[in-house]
């Protein structure tokens, strides 16, 4: 199989259409100028369950199938005796995607499980940070489908960044749309 054919096919939309897309709209002197993905930050917090170590078990196996890498266990820093944590207790996971796993979950995100959540009224344009990363939450992990329904004991929420080389959100946004993530259409011109 040769080199391009294993690419995401993503790779190849960003190169022949979102690139010249934005050369053309914010005429870029430069080609290393053009944002790109950079990488995608999935994050699970367990929140009220850190007691139980097989809740812990089961978020990184749902996450790690998700996410399609292994991720990292986060722990606490410091005992906080009002939520009952102690120090070092582990209280979520996260996983950082890049390069390849990232254009195939991106893909994946976009095409399968956003449309899959229900009263999907599109993203917030309100997510951007200011330096042209873009975050978003979704409430039940379910939505994608490599989490078998009939296995998953409790619903967990799942943060997604994505991290862009742009440097305004106005780029980053329209990036991101070249990846055709839903934003309203109402709200885009603003």
């Amino acid at each position: 199989m040769s080199e391009a054919a294993k690419r995401p096919r993503l790779h190849s939309h960003y190169n022949e259409v979102v690139r010249p897309a934005l050369i053309e709209q914010f005429k870029y002197a430069n080609p290393m100028e053009v944002p790109r993905l950079d990488k995608v930050v999935l994050n699970m917090g367990i929140g009220e369950a850190v007691n139980d170590s097989k809740i812990v078990k089961s978020v990184v196996e749902d996450l790690g199938l998700i996410a399609g890498q292994k991720p990292v266990i986060t722990r606490s820093r410091k005992a906080i005796s009002n939520f009952k944590l102690r120090e070092d207790m582990a209280i979520g996971a996260k996983v950082t995607l890049r390069r390849d796993r990232m254009l195939e979950f991106v893909d994946r995100l976009v095409t399968v499980a956003l449309p899959r959540v229900r009263d999907f009224r599109g993203l917030s344009p309100k997510s951007f940070d200011g330096n042209g990363n873009f975050a978003l939450g979704i409430k039940e992990h379910i939505v994608f489908p490599e989490i078998n329904y009939d296995k998953v004991q409790q619903m967990w929420g799942l943060d997604v960044v994505v991290c862009t080389t742009a440097k305004t959100d106005d780029e980053a946004r329209a990036l991101l749309k070249g990846f055709n993530f839903p934003f309203p259409a109402e709200q885009q011109a603003a």
